[in-house]
């Protein structure tokens, strides 16, 4: 039936305009008027306030005031309890144990745990992250701490003879100074972090790619683990920073293990088996559980019982916590003269927890539907770490395995955090000194037993062997680096790599350079290699490249141009000036003989096209309509069509059009190129017009003076389309010229009326 018909027939549509250029097209649109601003006007502008304005910079600033007037107290309230006592009663046992990652004593994991939870819920835009100490970025304080402020500058060895008191005094000393190390790279990674957000630079994380930053985790991992080893036994060695320190460490917990404490090795992997089947519990059953078990703090109550009650420090000469201060501190301005020596460090860590931060952030909004602002993540972090660095807390992150508990177990908003800060101020505050019997075992247990997720990333090995092999030599080498160069400079050789592999993925994975043709009765033109139906224009060549054009592909795309075209202008150039010369000379001596001329087109993979004069001495003729004859012995001209080899490419190409649809942006050395192609071309009788520019790349060539001399915007047309009508319309005309020859001005209209 006719509807039938209707539903089944293709849809069509018609379009009758002009063909555009860009000068042309330019003139039909009338841009919008802008009035021109001074200065003085633009900064005037930008420092004006109005309410409006101060009102949403300060929502910007401080997100807690746009949610929290509107929080559903019955929907939430609930939840966010719940999850903050839940996140809170991690956080203890987290926080003492990380400090031992740290270099410092167990109650500055407390002081950690409780002021930049504090302010995250003012400044931070997730609403499921939990902010505090977290292993990657304490080891790496750790290591600072102690390159910075090692034992030897104390005089403290294993085999130190003085007496107790001594010996407690170097540690104190020691400990303090490391503390103070601590802070002032809390200090700077915080200010790093802030100015970073201020001035919009929370892009900088994409440059640590999933591959690199799963890789570093994972030898962080591994740093981790064996830095509690000594714990776990219960043996004295000393602690090592910087590159090859885990086979120095290794080397040492071995060479010691013969002292090992078979009452704290006992409790510790207690604890790490009670940690592991609570976590695999917790995973299992988590769609029935209410809240997940507290094993970490259920462990570190018993253990502090038992350790109390068997006194273990004396009997079994098992290593506890030791005092805990009750309170908090008075703030302390950092040892400002510490930052030249730390100032590379506190870099590296300031980005990889912000690094840490915004992915889980973004993991989090993304399931819950909302947005992360990774500039204001930034600035939130830098006021954290800025001002806790006062009050001697290390370097905080987001906690992956807390973030996860957080928002598993009804979590809404960062009231739970706020929550779960108060938890650990009760402890400080209160109840701190009951944790001082709890044995260090214990604590590296806790550290140990978290490293359980991370380990699991070793599984990215074989699936990105399936996927993808650069990711793979990326995780590798992020991974091998940092296991042996420390994770300062294995951070730095890792982002070094991973932006070599997009320079030699660059140059090796050479963009896709094509030659269109029409679908016939179209304007819609595609590669002519992988459609049958698409042809070429007579006379015309479409080239496309999928690439902008700059410094390190700019001879690329020339060498493709030619390989695709089959045209050199250079050489087919060099050969009609040797013509000319060789005319000119004829004209002085009539030779006895002519020498026979050829053109060579040799095609090379690597280089493109290239036309090779085989014989340098040659009598090479250019025909009226650009074309290529040679002259036999005989004085006979002869065409390409009766040599062994020629140049047909140079006769039948009138016009080449550079497709730039898929152009991004052009630099000065592309530029440069781009008017050496159309000149080359235009000296031996063949136009270059380009197609499908953006506004941006118009811009890039506006603003590099490209359209000087003989370059204008005719050259260039809104759609391929319009440069092959017009290329076709032009050999009409030129044509119909040639046909007319010398006929007056009334016949060639005759001829062709289109003129």
């Amino acid at each position: 039936t006719e509807t039938e018909d209707v539903l089944t027939r293709p849809e069509s549509y018609h379009v009758d305009r002009p063909i555009y250029s860009e000068e042309s097209f330019q003139g039909q649109l009338h841009k919008r008027v802008k009035k021109p601003q001074t200065i003085g006007q633009k900064v005037s502008q930008h420092f004006r306030c109005s309410s409006k304005k101060a009102k949403s910079f300060l929502y910007r600033f401080i997100p807690i005031l746009k949610w929290l007037p509107q929080y559903p107290v019955k929907e939430y309230l609930l939840g966010d309890i719940i999850s903050g006592l839940s996140t809170g009663v991690m956080q203890l046992p987290q926080g003492l144990a990380y400090a031992l990652l740290a270099a410092v004593p167990p109650v500055f994991g407390l002081y950690s745990s409780f002021y930049p939870v504090f302010l995250y819920a003012f400044f931070g835009t997730s609403r499921h992250i939990s902010i505090g100490t977290f292993a990657v970025i304490s080891l790496m304080v750790g290591g600072v701490a102690v390159r910075v402020a090692p034992d030897e500058m104390f005089s403290i060895s294993e085999g130190n003879s003085t007496n107790f008191t001594e010996l407690a005094e170097k540690y104190e000393a020691r400990d303090a100074m490391r503390v103070k190390v601590a802070a002032v790279v809390t200090f700077l990674a915080g200010i790093i972090q802030f100015f970073l957000g201020l001035l919009h630079i929370g892009f900088v994380s994409i440059y640590l790619t999933e591959p690199l930053v799963r890789g570093f985790t994972t030898a962080a991992a591994v740093h981790v683990f064996v830095s509690q080893m000594k714990y776990l036994l219960g043996i004295k060695t000393s602690r090592f920073s910087g590159p090859f320190s885990i086979i120095y460490s290794v080397i040492a917990v071995f060479s010691n293990i013969t002292g090992t404490n078979v009452a704290a090795l006992i409790i510790g992997m207690t604890c790490i088996i009670l940690l592991l089947i609570a976590k695999e519990v917790n995973g299992r059953f988590k769609s029935k559980l209410p809240a997940p078990i507290p094993m970490e703090i259920i462990v570190v109550i018993i253990s502090t019982g038992v350790s109390a009650g068997m006194n273990l420090s004396q009997t079994y000469n098992v290593d506890v916590v030791g005092k805990i201060p009750t309170g908090l501190r008075p703030p302390v301005v950092p040892d400002f003269s510490l930052i030249p020596r730390i100032f590379g460090d506190a870099l590296a860590i300031a980005i990889v927890g912000f690094s840490m931060a915004i992915s889980m952030a973004k993991i989090f909004a993304a399931k819950h539907s909302y947005t992360v602002n990774g500039n204001q993540e930034l600035i939130a972090l830098g006021l954290c770490n800025f001002t806790g660095s006062f009050f001697q807390i290390f370097t905080v992150t987001c906690s992956m395995s807390r973030s996860l508990v957080q928002e598993s177990t009804g979590g809404k908003t960062q009231i739970a955090g706020l929550l779960s800060s108060f938890v650990v101020l009760l402890v400080i505050l209160a109840i701190g000194y009951l944790f001082e019997p709890l044995p260090q075992t214990v604590l590296a247990g806790i550290v140990m037993a978290n490293l359980k997720g991370m380990f699991k990333q070793f599984k990215d090995i074989p699936h990105l062997w399936r996927t993808s092999k650069n990711e793979l030599a990326i995780w590798i080498v992020a991974f091998v680096s940092s296991v042996l160069l420390g994770l300062e400079y294995g951070l730095l050789v890792s982002v070094g790599f991973a932006i070599f592999t997009v320079i030699y993925r660059t140059q090796r994975n050479s963009p896709k350079y094509r030659i269109l043709g029409q679908i016939p009765n179209t304007d819609i033109y595609c590669d002519t290699e992988e459609y049958e139906e698409v042809k070429e224009i007579p006379g015309v060549k479409i080239f496309q490249a999928n690439t902008s054009l700059y410094f390190a592909n700019s001879e690329l795309y020339v060498n493709a141009l030619k390989k695709k075209t089959g045209i050199d202008p250079y050489t087919i150039l060099t050969a009609m000036k040797k013509a000319q010369k060789k005319r000119e000379n004829e004209e002085k001596s009539v030779p006895e003989q002519k020498k026979q001329a050829i053109i060579k087109l040799s095609s090379n993979i690597e280089m493109g096209v290239e036309h090779e004069l085989i014989n340098e001495d040659t009598d090479l003729e250019i025909s009226k309509n650009g074309g290529c004859v040679s002259s036999n012995a005989d004085g006979q001209d002869s065409t390409f069509e009766e040599l062994e080899t020629f140049v047909r490419p140079a006769t039948e190409t009138r016009s080449i059009i550079l497709d730039f649809t898929p152009v991004n942006f052009i630099d000065s050395v592309g530029a440069k190129m781009l008017k050496s192609i159309i000149k080359g071309h235009k000296e031996v009788g063949i136009d270059v017009y380009i197609s499908g520019c953006n506004r941006s790349v118009m811009e890039d060539l506006n603003r590099l003076q490209f359209f000087k001399e003989s370059i204008t915007r005719d050259l260039m047309f809104c759609t391929i389309h319009d440069a092959v009508l017009h290329c076709q319309i032009k050999t009409s005309l030129s044509a119909c010229e040639s046909s007319v020859g010398e006929a007056s001005e009334a016949s060639v209209g005759q001829v062709c009326p289109e003129k």
